[in-house]
């Protein structure tokens, strides 16, 4: 029953969950619902305001942020260094074997050595002491770590190497729980393909979030879907959390729609008996059970009276003895609303009114990359109006570099590029380095299009951006 809150602003509420013993969970929900601060909670870096939290005795959690700039603040080891200390206790380990060793190799080699040489040689070697290094190879490599990138210093790293490198230590590390907030966001399609095998073999506990729908079919056996309301659980991966949810709405859906229809029949036989002699005293008894099965409704929703008996229902819910007038009751019955909230879509159209000249962009023997460093030469390549080609390779290896050389932002080192006729170019970049993060959300629309206030807003609100999030500045 976690609930994080704010001042008078719940971030969410009532959210309840248990993870098995090598379960794998999909955490997933609208973005600002609070995944993250979910995850900050569950690890002990954050206190929620509500419930609490059960751990088995001696889990160990590994936490991967979803960035992780400041993970080695103070650290000046080489990748390679930071994977080794993982295995600090090997080492030592290992040390003291040699040492024996050469005890042993001056003909110093008494029976007490011999025992003490036999016991730390079998632990050593239970511990993984003659794989270690293997793994660290395995993990690096999985991850697209170079073997040249092995011995660069953590502090020469970027945000997505730092991102990687912290994954890496955490799986070497093995800890009983791994939660990894958006842990594909900083790798090539190879290292997903390889974090996926991983995980699905992982003989501890994971919780993930992540917006890749066709990672977390491969990898999870469990779905969280978290709301401001609370936390539903749903058995397999991503595909079948669809399925279910969707039956799992329209049945809450018509289920209300029963309930609220009987209420209002209820309320026509009241309204049409309540005044009669014969009939007051019979309306007024199905009136005062219609008020309290209505409270319950608007405190517990329609699955607590169709879950429990009567006297079940008052105990887990506290009804006022408030009278209400048949007008007032008729108002709280239309009031009702639907349990089912389905999370908002970005309605997004890609259109033009403007029309590009068949050929929309040709490439001849081109090389990209800068003076120092060129990166590769591609093959003539081409591409038709209404074409669309996916550019993919790993981490490193000149893709936005290859955008921003066809976009003319950076001039080839050789051959050449050519962009069709009456041709617009619309570039989403990486980083949004072309977004002013001064600029109110609607301003930096209306910097670069003229248009109304209220369509502006219209169009804003299809990708999501409503009310006062409109005001919001991009940096925040």
């Amino acid at each position: 029953n976690l609930g994080q809150s704010y001042g008078d602003f719940d971030v969410f509420l009532g959210a309840s969950g248990s993870i098995p013993q090598g379960g794998k969970v999909g955490l997933v929900g609208p973005n600002g619902i609070g995944k993250t601060t979910l995850l900050r909670i569950l690890v002990g870096l954050d206190v929620s305001s509500a419930g609490s939290i059960t751990l088995a005795r001696d889990t160990r959690i590994g936490y991967l942020r979803q960035e992780a700039m400041a993970a080695f603040a103070g650290r000046d080891n080489t990748i390679y260094a930071e994977m080794l200390t993982v295995f600090r206790g090997l080492k030592e380990l290992e040390k003291e074997l040699h040492a024996l060793q050469e005890q042993m190799a001056a003909g110093n080699a008494s029976e007490a050595l011999l025992a003490e040489y036999g016991h730390k040689h079998d632990a050593f070697e239970r511990a993984g002491g003659y794989a270690y290094e293997v793994r660290i190879s395995q993990v690096l490599d999985g991850l697209g770590f170079t073997r040249d990138d092995w011995d660069m210093p953590l502090t020469h790293l970027s945000g997505g190497q730092k991102t990687r490198a912290l994954l890496a230590r955490l799986l070497l590390e093995q800890p009983d729980l791994l939660v990894l907030d958006e842990p594909t966001n900083h790798l090539d399609v190879e290292a997903i393909e390889w974090l996926e095998n991983t995980l699905r073999t992982w003989e501890g506990a994971v919780l993930i979030v992540s917006h890749d729908r066709y990672f977390l079919d491969r990898v999870v056996d469990r779905i969280w879907e978290m709301s401001r309301s609370g936390m539903e659980e749903y058995r397999g991966n991503y595909s079948a959390y669809v399925v279910q949810r969707q039956e799992r709405w329209e049945r809450r859906e018509s289920e209300f729609q029963t309930v609220r229809d009987t209420f209002l029949k209820e309320l026509d036989y009241i309204k049409r008996n309540i005044a009669r002699d014969s009939t007051r005293d019979q309306a007024v008894g199905r009136m005062r059970r219609l008020v309290r099965q209505v409270k319950a409704v608007e405190q517990g929703g329609v699955q607590i009276l169709l879950n429990n008996k009567w006297s079940e229902v008052t105990s887990q819910v506290r009804i006022s003895t408030e009278r209400w007038e048949v007008m007032e009751l008729e108002q709280h019955i239309k009031a009702l609303q639907s349990p089912v909230t389905r999370p908002p879509h970005i309605n997004m159209r890609l259109e033009t009114n403007l029309r590009s000249g068949e050929l929309v962009l040709r490439t001849s023997e081109m090389t990209v990359g800068y003076p120092d460093a060129p990166l590769f030469t591609a093959a003539p390549l081409t591409l038709h109006r209404q074409e669309c080609a996916a550019l993919i390779g790993p981490n490193g290896a000149g893709k936005t570099t290859f955008l921003r050389t066809i976009m003319e932002q950076l001039a080839p080192l050789a051959g050449e590029v050519r962009l069709g006729a009456s041709l617009r170019v619309g570039y989403f970049a990486q980083a949004h380095d072309r977004l002013n993060p001064q600029n109110t959300v609607l301003d930096e629309l209306l910097s670069h299009k003229h248009m109304d206030l209220g369509p502006a807003r219209n169009h804003l609100a299809r990708y999501l951006f409503r009310n006062d999030d409109v005001f919001k500045p991009i940096s925040a």
